[in-house]
């Protein structure tokens, strides 16, 4: 089962910034999106790119600070996060899906916010 590679996670300060990558080997998508899992909570979407050159969308718990990059050429995508804070303790996951419906996710980084 092909899974997607993420990396950037980790311990950051409140109020300073996060980068997360994601690498679909060998995987032509065509929707990219990040989803973060709490503590004790469910599932949260993060982000979407339904396609290339569409808007993103954004979930509530991005807040305007959440930025997606998406690099099909490349085969990876990406998840910025400016001025975080503890509630944005989580694993993250990535997740694509490609134009015959087929989905597949990363195994999650955790990003932890404390001081």
């Amino acid at each position: 089962q092909v899974q997607l590679v993420e990396s950037g996670g980790g311990l950051v300060r409140p109020g300073e910034v996060a980068r997360l990558s994601c690498v679909a080997p060998g995987i032509t998508f065509r929707t990219v999106a990040w989803y973060r899992q709490p503590p004790g909570k469910q599932r949260e979407l993060c982000a979407q790119s339904q396609q290339r050159g569409a808007r993103t969308r954004y979930g509530a718990v991005a807040k305007g600070r959440f930025t997606l990059a998406r690099d099909d050429d490349g085969g990876r995508a990406s998840l910025r996060m400016d001025n975080l804070g503890p509630d944005d303790t989580a694993v993250y996951y990535c997740q694509v899906i490609t134009d015959d419906g087929q989905e597949y996710w990363g195994q999650g980084t955790q990003v932890t916010v404390a001081s």
